[in-house]
């Protein structure tokens, strides 16, 4: 991610004092001030300016809680980040410790309790350097916060060890450097001459939305500076020691791709899945074990058509929680397995074989007795204990929550964690681990007031497959959508929007920024949100079903649930609309040329001709084992463009690499060309595409969010409603 250029203004901007002649506008030349919504959710500025929190990090004496928190910048045009501290006891407020323009993340603790992250905010010794992301250490002690390491090339993140004055970070190198006086030379030739060109000899190319290269990861250790100090240069009493990096992977080249890694408690060993480039553009992840003294490399787990991905190591150093993912084939559907590693002989067992769930592993217990981890499960994501003996599976949470970032208190009795739902945002919470009892600890913001309430619908499939779905309905009284009809019971009969989640491998069971069904219920919507055929949290016979059939069995659930919600006397089954994004989008499309059922489809960031799909995503290998000819001919949406009749709003970002535009861009093109809802003889059509050149995958951005929103919200009332909505003003029309 660049760093950002913009600063914002340190004062006030200055107006011209007003002269004696100059008097008061009377009431009625002023404007009318801006009622304050009902709900944040009724005002999409209110909305984008909600705090958002994210990772939690917990000092290892387990004094001390911090996480991250983004807020509106000034301008109302991005998200700044900064630290915030929490009391573990729920009895203080959270404070903020780290205030920048620039913002700052990735915090993780020193074994003696200094508090490190990264930030690309100015060195105040040294204020006319370009600014970079550099490590920051925050003392435990208090004080300003002060650069420790910071490098042309930057620092990606930091990892500390938690019984040992370790700490390394991932940093990109230019592969051609010697070391990293050669690395800046080379950085700054290429930024001097403007020069943006990468030379690729292996696959993949980019990211989500980043272009790999010319750098590669690597990992470093932090360490003392072994240089003598300059000769009669002055010393300072708060000056702290000088810090300098040693490249652990100076031969790994694109091996760190994704950066995992995780540290042993000791510092000695750092864990690492390393890519392994294949033949015909495929890879594999291995296990590495990085010697930290040494910096020797030893494989610890490969195997063809096997990923491994690290996981935290035991307390006592002597176990790994490695999950193993079998490559799919077209038959062969996603799964994940948790296992351990012995790292003294090798030898390494499935834990917990029998549970039919995909865990997430968290952290160990202090006397390594057993696992935390998360897993989707029925629409929610709780934490569970896995005794590392027996394999036994305990359910810890008990709320229809989900779960994330959980770390242990130093006693074992205790975890923190971040958890959402549907009701809530990512809020810091504490688990007593012997009763599950979640307490809700002093966050830096409160819970915004929700519009509406939430509640289950369920139904069977043609197979017999139980479905459910979360349903968020309105409130009660009176909303802005609903029919002056009511349903036989009395009730408001509220228009129904199906929304489709991504993936396909997921589930709709946390909070969302992104998809927040709340701005809908503002406006009187009900929104259904189910988890189909290749959602996880309901065993792997429920992915297998829909494994290289999307077009049959995800299609006919979605279907099946969205009838059984529609037997509800308060919802309008003459007034509904579907929305997806990625494989939600491809869904979309799909729904779009095998029924006519819906007023509107919205379709964001969707695959379309699943034949281009998998040649230009920025990861086509994975989905060359799932995606074959025989399910590119069967289950492409593209094929029934003809079938269209249904008005579609197209969302696509120019960014985009997994999903690429050209996708967008082809179905845009055969919408209007091939749909039975095609351009008129003067070229009109109720088809609409909504184009970010600067967006990727999701849309990040606060003012495109905002566009998002009024776009398609003008677009369902159109459709949906029958109703005229000024489209927003940003754009101009």
């Amino acid at each position: 991610m660049s760093a950002d250029t913009e600063t914002e203004p340190q004062t006030e901007p200055q107006t011209e004092p007003q002269t004696e002649t100059q008097t008061e506008p009377s009431a009625a030349e002023k404007p009318a001030e801006k009622p304050a919504p009902a709900t944040p959710f009724h005002d999409l500025d209110h909305y984008v300016a909600i705090p958002r929190l994210s990772g939690l990090a917990l000092s290892p004496d387990g004094t001390r809680l911090v996480t991250t928190v983004a807020t509106l910048n000034g301008k109302g045009t991005e998200y700044r980040s900064a630290l915030w501290e929490l009391d573990a006891t729920g009895e203080r407020p959270a404070r903020r410790i780290t205030r920048s323009a620039k913002g700052e993340a990735g915090a993780a603790f020193a074994a003696n309790g200094d508090l490190f992250f990264t930030s690309a905010r100015p060195d105040p010794e040294k204020p006319d350097d370009d600014a970079v992301n550099a490590l920051w250490l925050l003392p435990r002690d208090g004080g300003e916060a002060r650069v420790v390491v910071s490098r042309m090339g930057g620092v990606s993140s930091v990892l500390s060890a938690r019984a040992a004055d370790a700490t390394f970070v991932q940093a990109s190198v230019l592969p051609g450097s010697k070391d990293e006086a050669d690395d800046e030379e080379r950085r700054k030739a290429r930024k001097d001459g403007k020069v943006a060109a990468i030379l690729h000899s292996a696959y993949p190319v980019r990211f989500w939305d980043a272009d790999l290269g010319p750098g590669e990861a690597r990992l470093f250790a932090v360490e003392r500076s072994a240089k003598a100090p300059e000769p009669g240069k002055p010393g300072t009493v708060d000056e702290g020691p000088d810090l300098e990096l040693r490249n652990l992977t100076p031969g790994i080249g694109t091996g760190l791709l994704f950066g995992e890694a995780t540290v042993s408690p000791d510092g000695s060993t750092v864990y690492a899945g390393v890519v392994k480039p294949l033949a015909k553009a495929d890879l594999r992840m291995e296990l590495v074990a990085v010697d930290a003294a040494t910096g020797t490399h030893r494989t610890l787990l490969a195997r063809d058509a096997a990923d491994f991905h690290p996981g935290p190591v035991s307390p006592d150093g002597t176990r790994l929680a490695v999950i193993l993912e079998p490559h799919t084939t077209p038959t062969d559907s996603y799964t994940s397995e948790l296992h351990l590693l012995d790292l003294a002989s090798g030898e390494l067992r499935r834990l917990a074989p029998a549970w039919d769930r995909h865990p997430h592993p968290a952290e160990w217990l202090p006397d390594g007795s057993a696992l935390l981890v998360t897993a989707d499960d029925g629409g929610r994501s709780p934490v569970f204990r896995i005794d590392a003996a027996s394999g036994e599976v305990t359910r810890v949470t008990r709320d229809d929550a989900a779960y994330t970032d959980v770390v242990v208190a130093p006693d074992g009795a205790s975890a923190f964690a971040l958890r959402s739902s549907y009701l809530f945002p990512a809020e810091a919470v504490r688990i007593d681990l012997a009763t599950g009892e979640v307490t809700r600890l002093q966050n830096p913001a409160e819970r915004p007031e929700i519009p509406g309430r939430l509640e289950e619908v369920t139904a069977t499939a043609a197979d017999g497959s139980p479905l459910r779905a979360w349903l968020a309905l309105p409130p009660s009284s009176a909303p802005s959508g609903a029919t002056r009809d009511p349903g036989a019971d009395g009730a408001a009969k509220h228009p129904l929007l199906l929304w489709i989640h991504g993936g396909p491998i997921g589930s709709w069971n946390a909070w969302t920024w992104r998809w927040n069904p709340w701005l809908m219920t503002a406006q009187g919507y009900a929104v259904l949100l189910p988890d189909p055929a290749l959602s996880t949290g309901y065993g792997q016979d429920f992915i297998q079903r829909g494994w290289g059939r999307w077009g049959a069995e995800p299609f006919t659930d979605l279907m099946t649930i969205t009838d059984a919600a529609l037997e509800r006397p308060d919802l309008d089954a003459e007034r509904t609309a579907a929305m997806g994004g990625s494989f939600g989008g491809y869904m979309a499309n799909w729904v779009a040329g095998h029924t006519d059922r819906f007023r509107a489809i919205v379709t964001h960031a969707s695959l379309w001709a699943l034949e281009g799909f998998g040649k230009t995503t920025d990861f086509g290998q994975y989905w060359a084992k799932e995606v074959d000819a025989a399910m590119t001919e069967a289950h492409s949406p593209h094929h029934s463009v003809g079938e269209i009749r249904t008005p579609m709003l197209v969302v696509h970002g120019d960014k985009d690499y997994r999903v690429p535009i050209g996708e967008g861009l082809r179905l845009w093109y055969e919408l209007l060309s091939a749909s039975q809802l095609a351009t008129d003889g003067e070229g009109r059509t109720p088809h609409r595409f909504l184009y970010f050149p600067d967006e990727n995958h999701w849309i990040l951005k606060p003012q495109h969010a905002k566009v998002w929103y009024g776009v398609v919200n003008a677009f369902l009332a159109e459709h949906v409603l029958g109703e005229s909505r000024e489209l927003p003003k940003e754009l101009g029309l």
